[in-house]
């Protein structure tokens, strides 16, 4: 059976079925689907809590925890370690340092992983180097990084901007890739669903000191309806200064896959054999929630999440689901090399 035909066979028998961007929603639930036939056709149901702070008690302070840097190529790069198990990697997305993780998503996966974190060529403690800004060169930073940790495979979750390094990393160096997790993505190039005119507005706008509306720059990353309605709610601040040069070669890079200047992995994608989940909010319109469906259609096996009301920091809005999705995934799939 091929992947699309066991995501059609999935469709049958979805409560609900929105034909437009194929997008399927349950109300105020997230659906995990999987559509690969070694892990078998499985859905699982989660209630959508209302919340936003997740009830991990776990008691680690990701904070008092040192910087440590180590020199890769022509960057010295900052990062941290932290839990125990095997080793997941997180990448942050553009203009994001390591600071800026749903600190319960840390310590959820640091109960069972060791957790690496850290800041991307030019952000934070990170020296900007000599290289030009390129997704190619973040996935090789990426992996410098792994082989100068003496790391040989991770899992990879890369967020926004970083879902492009993580699939790069997983096309030019799939041995140093165990899982794959790919939250607010797209495979980039002319295959993608593009952001709406007025996003790119307002991102442009942001980047280029045109504009300090909070309520538009929220709008980017969280349903204005959601924002409205968690007046007390607290969100993880980047904590070191991202310069303006390194914020505008960043944007650059995200609007590349609108210009088509990078020419995205689309093509690529079937011969991705990692493990993989996809994850966005279904009101995701940064990177528009349809171009997760793309990714699950053309890589083998993908499993799929939409968690309806999401936006792009669905991970601050509903972190409860968003960390147990993630646990499901990593604990129940295994890689077969």
């Amino acid at each position: 059976m091929s992947n699309h035909d066991s995501i059609r066979k999935l469709w049958v028998v979805m409560p609900l079925f929105i034909a437009f961007a194929f997008l399927f929603i349950i109300p105020s639930t997230a659906v995990l689907i999987s559509n690969n036939s070694d892990f078998g056709t499985t859905n699982f149901v989660y209630s959508q809590p209302d919340h936003m702070n997740s009830n991990v008690t776990n008691s680690l302070n990701i904070q008092n925890i040192p910087v440590k840097k180590v020199h890769v190529g022509d960057i010295d790069i900052a990062y941290k370690t932290f839990g125990k198990g095997d080793p997941i990697l997180l990448v942050s997305g553009s203009s994001s340092d390591m600071n800026a993780w749903e600190p319960s998503t840390l310590r959820n996966l640091s109960s069972n992983h060791t957790v690496i974190i850290f800041d991307n060529r030019g952000v934070g403690n990170t020296t900007a180097g000599t290289k030009s800004f390129s997704i190619q060169q973040f996935a090789n930073d990426t992996v410098g990084l792994l082989d100068a940790l003496k790391i040989q495979k991770a899992d990879v979750l890369g967020f926004s901007m970083a879902s492009f390094i993580a699939q790069e990393i997983t096309l030019l160096h799939p041995e140093k890739v165990n899982r794959l997790i790919l939250y607010g993505a797209t495979c980039g190039g002319e295959g993608n669903i593009p952001q709406t005119p007025q996003v790119v507005k307002i991102l442009s706008d942001l980047v280029n000191n045109r504009t300090q509306d909070p309520e538009k720059i929220l709008s980017v990353t969280f349903p204005l309806e959601w924002v409205k309605s968690h007046p007390n709610r607290t969100i993880p601040e980047s904590k070191e200064i991202v310069t303006s040069n390194t914020l505008k070669q960043q944007f650059n890079l995200n609007e590349a896959w609108l210009a088509t200047n990078w020419s995205g992995v689309c093509s690529q994608l079937t011969k991705i054999s990692k493990p993989t989940l996809v994850i966005t909010g279904t009101e995701d319109v940064a990177v528009p929630a349809a171009n997760s469906l793309i990714l699950a259609q053309k890589i083998p096996g993908a499993w799929l999440v939409q968690i309806k009301g999401g936006g792009h920091g669905l991970m601050y809005q509903y972190p409860d689901i968003f960390n147990k999705v993630l646990q499901t995934f990593l604990s129940t799939t295994t890689n077969p090399g």
